[in-house]
């Protein structure tokens, strides 16, 4: 049974570089950008555009990135 917040199924490689900055839930994951989930090893963009989609189901998104002064 899969928990409704639980993250959605990715490459072994992405799963292990979520795990491993310690992000289980869609919820750990909306606190970060995008670019600091693409900068994980292992987490390309195909990782991302599935982690997007899954987080716009609950209608959670990847935080804004704040635009330099």
């Amino acid at each position: 049974m899969s928990d409704t917040n639980s993250l959605p199924k990715l490459a072994a490689p992405a799963q292990r570089a979520l795990a491993s900055a310690g992000i289980a839930t869609l919820e750990q994951l909306a606190r970060l950008t995008e670019d600091e989930i693409l900068k994980l090893h292992g987490v390309g963009k195909n990782a991302v555009a599935a982690l997007r989609k899954a987080l716009a189901a609950k209608g959670l998104a990847f935080r804004k990135a704040k635009k330099p002064l």
